[in-house]
């Protein structure tokens, strides 16, 4: 009978412990993605401007930023 005394004595305790280890993955899930956003954003833009033409030189040299 004690099994279930204990059950019902540490069921909230318990349950407070779920609650913050899925906010737990829940926020370091947030922060990778966040994190790889981020890492993305930063990349180089390579993009041509509109005002000039583009030429074979754009095209081939790989040296060319």
């Amino acid at each position: 009978m004690g099994i279930h005394y204990d059950y019902k004595s540490t069921r909230g305790a318990k349950a407070m412990e779920k609650q913050a280890k899925r906010e737990k993955k829940l926020a370091e899930r947030r922060a990778k993605k966040q994190a790889k956003i981020g890492s993305n954003s930063k990349k180089e833009d390579k993009t041509i401007p509109i005002d000039q033409v583009i030429t074979l030189d754009h095209l081939t040299n790989p040296n060319k930023k």
